[in-house]
């Protein structure tokens, strides 16, 4: 089949049209035998939409893959990266894919659990605690498969590889906490998360929804004693500045990030694309993760620097306040809206993994 721009070169009446398209033929960005009807498909831009800022070690890791993936297509994808929610913060990015307005994102898992509920099974209390290798262990095998699975119908998105790692959210307050006593009373500000909530107010604290650029006035005005967040969070927004001068470091949940992109956009590129895509992001996956756990203990190290007194509590009381939060788990699943099957196959899949019995009466 001719290519049209070389058709019209050899009759003698290449018109702008047939020099565009004879350019791009050339130049491999259009696929021989292309004609002027294909012309929008040339080059489709792909905007990324990212919350945290360009230091962030989740936007470092996206632009990596971003940079490649553009590399990679050699011109065929115009990557397109926009940080520190320039196109949008990660509360509004879902929908915003959802009407069309941007290609993709990479929100935080807590802001799912409004859309898909069964995304809050990562957060509640039988997830308190655990190690990142014991999350990864279930969020990429089969739990995370059928939940990813929701998640793409649900939000007519394609998830196009594993999650990112955030890494373990602990409580910070502006006085110390040593133990689930000393967090009687505490007002906390959670990000998102129905399940956040809850198991905050069974540990006797008071969550808050705030949005972030509203915490420091909030903390400044002394009615928010606390922040559920990450050691690099932390760091990178310098609370310290703000009395938040003590960690309890009892890995309340795994915070990671959910790359999705708009299914209606995936649909309009050629196979090879798509696969391109899929390889490229996989390729970032292990080095962010390790990146993620790097940053998070320098973070640590720094906040100790900074004066941050951080308490550890031992691996049995961590079991222990496990076994006593997940005495009201069955509430939450229901209140939450997780699938019933794929909440007890959880279950069954961590039991196996630590040996654990779910107990359905008050721990010794």
């Amino acid at each position: 089949m001719p290519i049209m721009g070389l058709s019209l070169v050899v009759s003698g009446r290449c018109t702008g049209a047939g020099r565009f398209l004879l350019l791009a033929c050339f130049l491999g960005l259009f696929p021989v035998g292309a004609g002027w009807a294909d012309v929008p498909k040339l080059l489709p831009v792909m905007r990324i939409s990212i919350e945290n800022t360009a230091t962030h070690t989740q936007t470092r890791a996206v632009r990596r893959f971003a940079e490649d993936l553009a590399d990679r297509t050699r011109g065929r994808l115009r990557v397109e990266l926009y940080d520190s929610a320039r196109l949008y913060r990660d509360s509004q990015v879902l929908g915003a894919l959802a009407a069309d307005r941007v290609e993709m994102a990479v929100p935080g898992t807590w802001h799912f659990d409004r859309y898909e509920p069964s995304v809050g099974i990562f957060l509640l209390p039988s997830f308190y605690g655990r190690s990142a290798e014991a999350m990864h262990a279930i969020v990429d095998g089969e739990t995370g498969r059928r939940v990813t699975g929701k998640i793409e119908e649900r939000l007519s998105v394609v998830v196009p590889g594993r999650w990112l790692d955030l890494g373990h959210a602990h409580i910070y307050a502006v006085r110390p906490v040593t133990s689930r006593e000393d967090m009687d009373g505490l007002t906390i500000r959670v990000a998102g998360g129905l399940a956040n909530s809850i198991r905050l107010e069974a540990m006797g604290a008071r969550p808050l929804v705030v949005p972030w650029p509203d915490l420091p006035a909030r903390l400044q005005q002394g009615d928010i004693e606390g922040v559920l967040t990450t050691h690099e969070t932390m760091r990178s927004a310098r609370l310290w500045e703000f009395g938040l001068l003590y960690a309890f470091e009892d890995r309340q949940y795994f915070p990671q990030y959910i790359p999705v992109i708009r299914r209606n956009f995936w649909r309009r590129l050629p196979d090879d694309l798509r696969r391109l895509v899929k390889d490229t992001w996989e390729s970032h996956v292990e080095m962010s993760r390790k990146e993620a756990g790097i940053a998070q203990e320098e973070a640590r190290k720094l906040l100790m620097e900074h004066g941050m007194r951080i308490h550890r509590p031992s691996e049995a009381l961590l079991i222990r306040y496990r076994q006593l939060l997940m005495l009201g788990q069955e509430a939450m699943v229901t209140l939450l809206d997780v699938d019933p099957e794929l909440y007890a196959d959880t279950l069954r899949l961590l039991e196996g993994q630590d040996g654990e019995s779910f107990l359905t009466e008050s721990p010794p």
